[in-house]
């Protein structure tokens, strides 16, 4: 009733500044921000744009916004933009995937200073949001470093290249002289969580016309746990109390055992929660001219991180006799992780009789090394260790563009380039004994047969044509992409926008696109721990993810992974009816064919030579489409002696899968072959519906930010030991006060759902036996989180 109430209020208070408000002088907004993104011409702006383009002033939100990193930021400001921890869930806790209009977090391409970013390496397999994709770890991005962040919500493959089905988030780094720096301090309701940040850049001239600007990010996120005590069977050999003849005496055997060992259930929890984190985040970017026509320009850093995880507790009863003698009581591993990230763009610009030339080189590295503490190789049994090197994998990749354009008259704006892309994907093995015979309990290292070196190439040619004729504009893109290991494509983009009255629009685009299979994709294999039926009883037992890039995918009927194709269609209105007052409503229709997932899992008697209960394999299996509706409204006013901005953004989505694609030797039933499991993850894990109403007053110093976000309903389906369970919409609250002490100093409280708002507790069956009360859907399972910030500038 509370946060019903407060959002209420919000409304009311939105209503009665549009009936207070006057017309101002219009000052300097988003608005009238030149865009790079969605087009090559210096003149494109949110409000002239064809195609929609979000810009965030980051510079503004990270003094007044609870949340810390770009993924976090994003996820409460555009309500297409998806982002949520997840737990126990291996590597995925330590890189959080993004996902843009219900799409796969790889079908979103990330630039910087409209280059081109490279992806993680790390495979997101664990049943999560993006199952089976491989993204970009925006949360490698020093916020301090960036000015803003432009996402352009549309098919723009014929623009840029692979990846960019759902659309194209740019991130703009500082380039000016000044300094900043923030330090915050903040921890949830339940005293655990605790977050301390340093955030800071430095910017100075670099030569007569030319800056240079340092970032960094220090950060130590502690971790959190909203596990409780659960029916699982600690000393017996029930499993759980559920399968106990007796499930009373069960549980009054494991009490008696507790009592005389001087321990509670409560040293038997499991931790479930957000992962411990720790950033140290570097960089910097520069630019300086050499002639009058020369620029040379270089940008790029490092990001270190150190995550602690946790996976699936070990029971006493789910161990043999000799790991008994070295853990009597059982124990939960902590997977470590060392992710080293790399990047650097360099280039010249040149210009000449109105024709600009850009030349750059843009490298990245995603490195992600795996360590198991506290765990045990029970075919070993007491001469086994228990700290393992799970090994590693490791992404690179390097990008040549050439990019030419020039405005040839009033009328025709034209820009073509070339691009070369080098793409490597590596494996490492862990430790010998992270992986002989049962491997590393909790999380098995990678063996040898999943080491793996693998590249390709690929070359491509575009070319952008920008056309004005009074009111009306058009946009035609062209891109031709050869790949070495997949072949050619062909792909096109026609936007244009009619201003039908001052300050109204409309605007469409169509577009084609792919998405070739990620490296990760082909090459990726392992060995994991998860859950699997034996005769009825959910056990925990060793899977696989089988190299589609295998002659056991080739017996098993599958076809090599090919690149996904798509076509985008959008249709949308602007009005701004007065200076301070924006709006825009987008339509859009997204269809894909062969949609890279992976499959559920795969009984075979093949995967016994390989010590797998079942296996799982990336391979082109659905089509699908998606449908859905943008709304933004922005107004900006005095109220009194103050300024109020007012915002009021909206997403409703719907993914359907419209087709499959079946192996035609397909011997076992296509529900084990793309469950339904899998099919909730693409098209109802997400919210369908989301939408943020913000408010932002500034006066006399001070600045209040109240902002309410919409989560919609989802739906998480237990299969094959659960049950479909709907989990409703709520209402996340975030609010801060800040004070101007001096002209340089700041000081800032706040909250990120402030109300404490979970999902929904989960049926008892689908929270295997009350380990996971709640699900990691919608805004996650952290809970309320308070912050206290100093904001300085010099």
């Amino acid at each position: 009733m509370k946060k019903n109430k407060f959002l209420l209020t919000t409304l009311a208070i939105l209503g009665t500044s549009f009936a207070l408000a006057q017309d101002v002088k219009e000052d300097e907004t988003n608005l009238n921000e030149v865009v790079l993104i969605g087009g090559r011409t210096s003149e494109r702006t949110v409000v002239n744009s064809p195609v929609p383009v979000d810009v965030i002033d980051v510079e503004k939100l990270k003094t007044s916004s609870p949340q810390l990193s770009v993924n976090d930021i994003l996820n409460y400001v555009i309500p297409s933009f998806n982002s949520v921890r997840q737990s126990a869930s291996d590597g995925t806790e330590h890189i959080d995937p993004v996902t843009l209009r219900g799409m796969g977090p790889d079908q979103v391409l990330v630039l910087i200073n409209g280059k081109r970013r490279h992806s993680t390496s790390l495979v997101n397999y664990q049943n999560t949001v993006g199952n089976g994709s491989v993204g970009t770890d925006l949360g490698a991005i020093p916020v301090s470093a960036i000015e803003k962040i432009e996402v352009l919500r549309d098919g723009a493959a014929a623009q840029y290249g692979s990846d960019a089905i759902a659309g194209v988030v740019n991130i703009v780094l500082k380039s000016k002289p000044g300094g900043d720096a923030s330090f915050t301090y903040g921890q949830t309701s339940r005293n655990d969580g605790q977050t301390y940040n340093f955030n800071g850049s430095y910017g100075t001239k670099l030569g007569k016309e030319g800056s240079i600007v340092f970032s960094a990010v220090i950060s130590d996120r502690k971790k959190t746990n909203r596990s409780k005590n659960n029916n699982l069977d600690i000393y017996g050999d029930n499993f759980a109390y559920d399968f106990a003849d007796d499930p009373t005496a069960a549980r009054a055997a494991d009490d008696a055992i507790l009592s005389e060992r001087g321990l509670t259930r409560n040293d038997f929890r499991f931790q479930i929660g957000d992962a411990a984190i720790k950033n140290q985040q570097f960089f910097v970017n520069a630019e300086t001219k050499l002639t009058d026509k020369l620029e040379f320009y270089t940008f790029g850093g490092v990001s270190l991180r150190q995550g602690q995880g946790f996976g699936f507790r070990r029971l006493p009863s789910d161990l043999n006799a000799e790991s008994l003698k070295v853990y009597p009581n059982g124990f939960q591993a902590t997977i470590k992780s060392n992710i080293n990230d790399y990047s650097n763009s360099t280039g010249l610009r040149y210009s000449f009789n109105g024709w600009k030339v850009d030349l750059s080189n843009t490298l990245g590295v995603n490195s992600f090394k795996y360590d198991v503490i506290n765990s045990i190789n029970q075919s070993l049994g007491t001469d086994s260790p228990t700290n393992f090197y799970a090994g590693k994998h490791q992404f690179l990749q390097d990008v040549v563009n050439l990019d030419f354009s020039k405005k040839i008259n009033h009328f025709f704006n034209l820009a073509f380039g070339g691009e070369y892309r080098y793409e490597q994907y590596q494996i490492g093995a862990g430790d010998e004994a992270s992986y002989v015979g049962s491997g590393s309990e909790t999380f098995g290292g990678f063996r040898p047969s999943s080491v793996i070196k693998a590249d390709r190439q690929s070359v491509a040619a575009y070319a952008d044509g920008e056309f004005k004729f009074g009111n009306f504009s058009a946009d035609i893109a062209g891109r031709f992409e050869n790949y070495s290991d997949v072949g050619n494509t062909v792909n096109g983009k026609l936007a244009l926008r009619y201003e039908y009255a001052k300050g109204f629009s409309v605007r469409g685009a169509i577009s084609t696109g792919f998405r070739a299979p990620s490296l990760q994709q082909k090459y990726f294999s392992n060995a994991y721990t998860d859950f699997y039926l034996d005769d009825g009883v959910q056990k925990l037992g060793t899977k696989g993810i089988i190299r589609n890039d295998s002659d056991l995918s080739r017996e098993l009927g599958l076809d090599k992974l090919k690149q996904e194709k798509s076509v985008n269609a959008s249709l949308g209105l602007t009005f701004r009816p007065i200076s301070k007052l924006f709006i825009t409503l987008d339509g859009y229709y997204i269809k894909v064919k062969d949609r890279i997932v992976l499959t559920s899992d795969i009984v075979d008697p093949a995967f016994e030579k390989y010590g797998i209960v079942s296996g799982r394999i990336f391979t082109n299996a659905i089509d699908t489409e998606t449908k859905g509706l943008d709304l933004v409204i922005s107004y900006d006013t005095r109220l009194g002696r103050g300024k109020l901005n007012a915002s009021l953004s909206g997403n409703l989505n719907e993914t359907k899968i419209v087709d499959y694609h079946f192996p035609k030797t397909l011997t076992i039933p296509r529900q084990q072959f793309f469950g339904p499991d899998q099919v909730n993850i693409i098209e109802s894990l997400s919210p369908k519906t989301k939408a943020t109403l913000a408010l932002n007053y500034a006066i006399s110093g001070f600045n209040f930010m109240v902002r309410n976000t919409y989560f919609g309903k989802v739906e998480r389906n237990g299969y094959p030991y659960g049950s479909i369970q709907q989990h409703t919409g709520k209402v996340v609250t975030d609010a801060s006060i800040g004070y101007d002490i001096t002209k340089y100093f700041n000081f800032t409280i706040g909250a990120n759902n402030l109300f404490d708002i979970f999902p929904d507790k989960q049926v008892y069956e689908n929270s295997y036996y009350g380990v996971f009360p709640y699900a990691p859907v919608q805004m996650g399972m952290t809970g309320a989180y308070y912050f206290a910030r100093a904001s300085f500038k010099f």
